[in-house]
C-alpha cells in the first residue's frame, strides 16, 4: 500500500519528476533551440524515429515503393527524441506539437507539412490512391479501425508501457488499470480479426500498418518485455495477422528505417535510397569505421 496522494490547489512542474523521459517532458510548447531541419533530393523529407508511431510512416512509404509508386521515393532524417530533437525550431515548424513523425511534402507549391502519423497515412494513401479500399463500406472500415488506434494506443504506450516498462517505480494500481485495458484492447482485435484477413476485411490498407507496430510489437514481444505478463500468445488471431504483416518485404524494410536500437543490422538510422538497406544499416557503418 503506498501513501496517499493529496493533489495541490495548483499544479507546478518538478523536472527531476517522469522517470526515463523525464529530460525531454515539459508542460510548455514550443521549440528550445534553433537548427534547421536538412532537406534531402526526393519530394517527401520524413523526420523521425522507429517508434510505432514512427514506423507505420516508413512502412507505407516503402508498401507504395513495392507498389510502383516511383514518387513515393523519400528521404528518412533521424529525429533523436531522447536528445530533445523535436524541439528545434525547424522541427516545431513542421509539427507544432513536437511529436515524430513528421513529413514535409515539397511536391507540392507551398510545400505541405503533415503531423499525427494518422494524418500522415491519410494524406499519403490518399495522395496515391492506394491502401485505402474504395468501396465505400471498407474504406469506412478501415478509417474507423485507424482512428481506433491512434484513440487506443496511448492507453498502451504511454499508459501501460510508462507505468510496466519505464517508470522509475513500479506501482500496482496503475498497472493493473492499464493492463487491463490494454487485454480488452487485444481481445478486440482478437474477435475481429477471427473473422477478418485484415481490418478492413480481405484488403490490406493503412488501417493494418498503424496497428500492427504498436499491438503487433507486443504478441511479437517486441514491447515492453510483455508477452508473458498480458499472456499475449492467447490472442491467437492477432498473432496470425502479426505474422503475416510481420513476414511482409516492406514491413521489414520500413520498420527498421530511423531505428537506434536492437541489432545492428535492423538499425537504419537514416534512409536516402533503396540501396540503403543493403549498404548503410549499422552492422555495415560500424563494420567500416
Amino acid at each position: 500500500m503506498t501513501d496517499t496522494y493529496t493533489p495541490p490547489a495548483v499544479w507546478t512542474w518538478d523536472k527531476a519528476n517522469g522517470g526515463q523521459f523525464a529530460n525531454i517532458n515539459r508542460p510548455i510548447a514550443g521549440a528550445t533551440h534553433d537548427k534547421d531541419l536538412p532537406v534531402g533530393q526526393h519530394p517527401l523529407q520524413l523526420y523521425s524515429l522507429a517508434t510505432p508511431n514512427g514506423q507505420k510512416v516508413t512502412i507505407l512509404l516503402e508498401e507504395l515503393l513495392a507498389a510502383g509508386f516511383s514518387a513515393a521515393e523519400y528521404d528518412a532524417w533521424l529525429i533523436r527524441i531522447s536528445d530533445g530533437d523535436q524541439f528545434s525550431s525547424g522541427f516545431v515548424a513542421v509539427n507544432p506539437n513536437s511529436k515524430i513523425p513528421a513529413l514535409m511534402d515539397h511536391s507540392v507549391s507551398p510545400p505541405q507539412r503533415v503531423f499525427e502519423s494518422g494524418a500522415i497515412l491519410l494524406y499519403l494513401a490518399e495522395k496515391f490512391d492506394a491502401f485505402l479500399p474504395t468501396d465505400p463500406a471498407k474504406r469506412t472500415a478501415a478509417l474507423s479501425w485507424l482512428f481506433w488506434q491512434m484513440g487506443s494506443a496511448p492507453l498502451l504506450g504511454g499508459g501501460f508501457g510508462h507505468f510496466y516498462a519505464y517508470a522509475p517505480e513500479k506501482y500496482e494500481y496503475p498497472i493493473n488499470r492499464y493492463a487491463m485495458e490494454v487485454k480488452r484492447q487485444l481481445d478486440v482485435l482478437d474477435r475481429h480479426l477471427a473473422d477478418n484477413d485484415y481490418m478492413a476485411g480481405d484488403e490490406y490498407s493503412i488501417a493494418d500498418m498503424a496497428i500492427w507496430p504498436w499491438y503487433g510489437g507486443v504478441v511479437l514481444g517486441r514491447a515492453y518485455d510483455a508477452v508473458e505478463f498480458l499472456d499475449a500468445g492467447s490472442y491467437t488471431h492477432v498473432l496470425r495477422w502479426a505474422r503475416q504483416i510481420d513476414a511482409r518485404p516492406a514491413v521489414a524494410r520500413g520498420r527498421i528505417v530511423n531505428k537506434t536500437s536492437g541489432p545492428l543490422n535492423e538499425q537504419l538510422h537514416e534512409r536516402h535510397d533503396a540501396g540503403d538497406f543493403a549498404t548503410r544499416t549499422q552492422d555495415k557503418v560500424e563494420g567500416a569505421a
